[in-house]
């Protein structure tokens, strides 16, 4: 009985010392807070990232349309993102066979550095964005922010493609994407086309 109540807590303690080792937010979270530590993040992530220059841009400006931008987006959020095509939890074949291939540093690295980059704002026709406006304000800043900008958990929309935004959000509202959610289809399932071409309009044009 004693032998095996001397065993039982040996196992407690190591699932609490298991349980007390840092994630990757936690590592980010800690470069985050030391200086030096996060330029030297930001240039490893640098060096790292050159795998997505070909559809992501070099600095997270994405050179193509229906591609998103990196820059600028919150670095926890980037982090999250890998986690999940890393594990497959968000599917895309391309994506998950080279983010299977990074080390742990090398994701906190590289979330460290797109978020560094100033993100490159696109252009609008001005009574599209106005109105754009008014339906971000009235659909989206719930969530998304005032500026556009998310959190550690919501995507920075803010200067984000055009034609990715337009691509997601009708996904979204006909619910025919892979990310399925509840109150994004709930916010956008009154949106015409026309109100997701203002939406994006006005987005793409926030820094």
């Amino acid at each position: 009985m004693r032998l095996a109540l001397v065993f039982l807590g040996a196992c407690w303690l190591v699932a609490g010392q298991a349980s007390a080792e840092p994630t990757l937010q936690d590592r980010l979270k800690a470069v985050q807070a030391d200086p030096a530590a996060l330029k030297a993040a930001i240039e490893a992530g640098r060096k790292a990232s050159f795998f997505c220059a070909n559809c992501h841009g070099e600095d997270g400006n994405s050179k193509i349309p229906e591609v998103p931008n990196l820059a600028g987006q919150n670095p926890a959020y980037l982090l999250e993102q890998i986690r999940k095509f890393g594990s497959g939890e968000r599917k895309d074949q391309f994506m998950q066979g080279l983010i299977k291939v990074l080390k742990d540093d090398d994701r906190v690295h590289i979330a460290a550095y797109f978020s560094a980059s100033p993100v490159v704002t696109g252009k609008a026709d001005a009574a599209l964005a106005a109105k754009g406006k008014e339906l971000f304000v009235k659909l989206c800043t719930r969530c998304h922010g005032e500026q556009g900008r998310g959190n550690e958990t919501i995507a920075r929309l803010a200067g984000q493609k055009v034609a990715y935004l337009q691509t997601s959000i009708t996904r979204y509202r006909d619910r025919t994407g892979e990310r399925n959610n509840q109150l994004m289809a709930i916010a956008t399932g009154t949106l015409k086309n026309d109100d997701i071409a203002a939406i994006a309009s006005y987005l793409t044009q926030l820094p």
